[in-house]
């Protein structure tokens, strides 16, 4: 699949977009990147708090998702974060200016909507934070689960 800024991934605008770019995408795992900043939402001099590494998780989960939806010639559907197990951060915070990679691979996908995600998140090869994320996708409009 293609790359791109975010905005053609997700629907997240503005400041709730945390995610640079997909740098990568396939059936499995999506792959985006960010660079931290020292402003705005979640952001102080230091950088962002590592929590905020959850909801880098869910976006990039959110972007394979639409990205699976797109290639089945589907729209992205609206999803839901319902929950994280073993969120563990190396960090307290990510540092202001660093480069990070946000990884989101697809451990298992239901029919109802469900769906399991392995994820991590990454600076120079170093892993920072590391997270299974439960998600729900909604149904299209009409559609029944």
């Amino acid at each position: 699949m293609t790359t791109g800024p975010m905005d053609d991934w997700v629907p997240h605008r503005g400041a709730m977009s945390l995610l640079g770019e997909v740098e990568q995408c396939d059936g499995e795992q999506l792959v985006a990147r960010l660079r931290v900043p020292s402003s705005g939402l979640f952001a102080n001099a230091d950088g962002v708090p590592a929590w905020i590494g959850l909801e880098y998780m869910a976006q990039a989960a959110a972007a394979w998702s639409g990205a699976q939806a797109r290639a089945g010639g589907g729209a992205p559907r609206a999803g839901m974060l319902l929950g994280t197990r073993r969120y563990a951060a190396a960090v307290a915070v990510f540092p202001a200016g660093a480069t990070l990679r946000v990884t989101a691979r697809c451990e298992t996908r239901g029919d109802n909507g469900l769906a399991l995600f392995d994820c991590r998140i990454e600076h120079d090869g170093n892993v920072l934070a590391t997270a299974r994320l439960s998600v729900y996708e909604t149904a299209a409009t009409g559609e029944t689960r």
